[in-house]
């Protein structure tokens, strides 16, 4: 494939990238022509990135919770490939249970995960995606633009992604650096396989789902055409996008409809 013009001799990182989304993103971006830094801490999966990820590929252990980590992990990149580009907050985790029976513990790991991973790595990445008119994308979910039953904490911390990259944008606006929130339906990964129950292990209580499943690399392609287009914000599966259209429309229709699908599940948690 002829690389695009918008990711010729472009530097992606993408956090989160070993597998499913992630490493379906590396894959579509290197694709594009650009160069991929990878961050994760699964060291399996990532020890076999250099057969999946075409091109120049930077594969860093790094744990986004810890800012120290991240910002060192930064500094190794720009000095690896003298630049950054692209920024893909990915990297998150979920949890299913209810509100009453979920430890705080839960609610925290959650938080550090999912909205202070992406903070800490959009702080110290911004000065030089400022410098290359870059681009900042966060994996957000519908969660974080409507209510999910059965996983407060999951959807809080995309609530607070979603304020703080829509605010991010805004400040930036005159810096060309363009900010692309990603919510994406129900997509075949392994997140759920890993998601936290209310005690903190992985919770055993079958998960619901609403309408098909997309693929990660049908999610990738998506992402790198926003890019292009310089999307604001990409909702993505056609049932993700007919129940945004749902909540904003109607609200409290939204929230009757989505509690009735989820109340099976729910059952198995009281």
């Amino acid at each position: 494939m002829t690389p695009s013009p918008a990711f010729k001799d472009k530097v992606a990182v993408i956090t989160g990238g070993a597998s499913g989304i992630g490493l379906a993103t590396a894959r579509e971006f290197a694709r594009r022509g650009a160069s991929i830094a990878v961050l994760d801490m699964d060291r399996k999966a990532m020890a076999t990135l250099d057969e999946q990820i075409p091109g120049p590929l930077l594969s860093i252990p790094c744990d986004i919770t810890d800012p120290t980590a991240v910002q060192a992990t930064m500094d190794t990149i720009i000095s690896h490939y003298g630049r950054m580009d692209l920024l893909f907050n990915n990297a998150g985790i979920t949890q299913r249970g209810l509100f009453r029976n979920t430890d705080l513990s839960v609610y925290r790991q959650v938080m550090e995960v999912n909205f202070f991973g992406s903070l800490y790595c959009t702080k110290a990445a911004l000065p030089a995606l400022i410098r290359n008119k870059g681009t900042i994308i966060v994996n957000e979910s519908i969660a974080g633009i409507a209510p999910l039953v059965g996983r407060t904490g999951y959807s809080a911390s995309k609530h607070a992604l979603h304020g703080l990259f829509t605010s991010l944008r805004c400040e930036l606006r005159d810096t060309g650096v363009h900010v692309m929130v990603v919510c994406p339906g129900f997509i075949r990964t392994n997140l759920q396989k890993r998601a936290l129950g209310p005690d903190g292990a992985i919770a055993s209580h079958p998960q619901t789902r609403v309408g098909s499943e997309d693929t990660a690399d049908h999610v990738a392609k998506q992402i790198a055409s926003g890019i292009l287009k310089k999307k604001s914000i990409l909702v993505l599966t056609p049932m993700g996008r007919l129940g945004h259209y749902i909540h904003r429309l109607s609200p409290n229709l939204y929230e009757k409809l989505m509690t009735r699908q989820f109340k099976a599940e729910l059952k198995g948690d009281k």
